[in-house]
């Protein structure tokens, strides 16, 4: 497959009016693909394969959060990265998550050709079906290179997202300490 994508990237140099043959330009549609295949990586994993046995008994119901996850996927409009950092939680009903498991559900998802709105949605779900909890919350606030770079070429706006599921939906108090916890620095 990656010969495949080579090939089609090389034939991308040559509609842009570059030679491929060009020093510089010689093993770029290689270096493409396997790019281009690790930043899609995401559509190579399962969610089982992700979280493995890492879900431990507990016996705490408050909120579990992990903030700051960085996250990097392609923009699925304009193949364009969108950069930024995703925050997570959940309240636990009797298990919970080892820790970087709740990172690598995050990159399982952006390591596809995304939506934001999507991406966020996504993790809460996958973070809802394996812990079974009360409640899951998740912002993601990005920056995305097909508004910098290209159109209204805007440097500094972010896009923030929000999903709550369960607890956090139903309960304001538990919305607002889940936004004022990762507003706290």
């Amino acid at each position: 497959m990656k010969d495949k994508m080579a090939e089609h990237f090389r034939q991308i140099i040559i509609g842009l009016g570059e030679d491929p043959n060009r020093e510089g330009l010689l093993d770029s549609p290689k270096r493409a693909a396997k790019a281009m295949s690790y930043l899609c990586q995401g559509y190579t994993m399962s969610l089982e394969e992700v979280v493995s046995d890492a879900l431990f008994a507990s016996d705490t119901d408050e909120m579990v959060i992990v903030r700051d996850i960085e996250l990097y996927s392609l923009c699925e409009h304009h193949l364009l990265p969108f950069i930024g950092k995703a925050h997570v939680a959940y309240m636990p009903t009797g298990k919970v998550l080892g820790l970087s498991k709740v990172a690598r559900i995050v990159d399982l998802f952006a390591r596809r050709l995304q939506i934001q709105e999507d991406l966020t949605k996504q993790i809460a779900n996958a973070i809802q079906s394996v812990t079974q909890a009360a409640g899951v919350a998740v912002v993601i606030e990005a920056k995305h290179m097909c508004m910098m770079m290209r159109g209204v070429e805007k440097q500094n706006s972010v896009m923030t997202t929000s999903v709550m599921l369960g607890a956090f939906r139903e309960s304001s108090n538990s919305r607002q300490e889940f936004l004022q916890l990762i507003r706290s620095k």
